[in-house]
């Protein structure tokens, strides 16, 4: 007889950009039950030191854990590249990170075998892209690019304005020369910037949203371990914490999630974590 686990599966990140990556589950695995932590009072991630990330990384987990999750899904590309090894090999659970399902999609679609990768400071500077594309396809040209700018449009809530369009305007100009058919949006928070970004690269280049690509990752290891959700069992409440104000949190959830929080018993609370004394 089938095993069924009806625990929630968590969700990790740095600020609100996570949620592009949580959306895609409450749409892809509709019947699973959603715990999420944006890490805004220390956002942003990327210009930290990786052992830094890591050490944050280490306390939302610790948290999640406490709430008897089944799975740990990092979505985040910073904490990914600076905390998934650490995490998987610590946890007595699955833990998912988001760059390795970026990076075998942008193979699966690259026609020209010239890719993009935009991300954080960190994440760049770790070469997990590069290294994860690489080591599946060296034939493969990797064009990497830090966009620092990305993260604070969303956060602040501007990424549909005039000033984000020229901020991403200006700073795609780097691929302008680079011929990639393909660009990785290597952070959960671009793909709120996903129509300005394709604007500025053009039709023809394929936009990867490596969140949305974990989910299939997700579906498929609750398959394998046999810990989906009972479809007879009680629908749950998803919760919602973040480190910074549930305010401000909320305006962007609810627009960004739109229906799906509606549509769900959902809570949003503060949490405290201990914050460094630079952070």
């Amino acid at each position: 007889m089938k095993k069924m686990d009806n625990r929630a599966i968590g969700f990790m990140d740095s600020g609100v950009g996570g949620l592009t990556v949580v959306r895609e589950a409450l749409r892809q695995l509709p019947l699973e039950t959603v715990y999420f932590i944006g890490d805004q009072a220390r956002l942003p991630y990327g210009p930290r030191s990786s052992a830094e990330v890591q050490q944050f990384s280490e306390q939302m987990a610790a948290f999640l854990m406490k709430k008897n999750i089944k799975m740990l899904v990092i979505a985040c590309n910073t904490a990914t590249a600076a905390a998934l090894d650490d995490l998987k090999e610590k946890l007595p659970i699955p833990v998912i990170g988001v760059i390795s399902p970026g990076s075998r999609a942008a193979l699966k679609v690259t026609k020209n075998r010239r890719i993009g990768v935009i991300g954080t400071e960190g994440t760049v500077k770790s070469h997990a892209y590069e290294q994860a594309i690489l080591a599946k396809d060296n034939s493969v040209k990797v064009f990497s690019l830090a966009c620092p700018k990305f993260v604070s449009l969303v956060e602040s809530n501007a990424y549909k304005s005039s000033v984000a369009k020229k901020v991403v305007a200006e700073t795609l100009q780097y691929f302008e020369n680079k011929n990639v058919d393909t660009l990785v949006l290597g952070c959960t928070h671009y793909p709120l910037l996903r129509p300005i970004i394709q604007d500025v690269m053009g039709d023809e280049v394929r936009l990867i949203d490596s969140g949305a690509e974990t989910i299939g990752t997700v579906s498929a290891l609750l398959d394998y371990f046999d810990i989906a959700k009972d479809a007879n069992g009680d629908q749950q409440t998803n919760a919602y914490y973040t480190t910074a104000s549930p305010a401000s949190f909320n305006q962007i959830a609810s627009q960004w999630l739109k229906f799906e929080v509606q549509a769900q018993k959902t809570q949003i609370k503060q949490l405290k974590l201990e914050v460094s004394d630079n952070g």
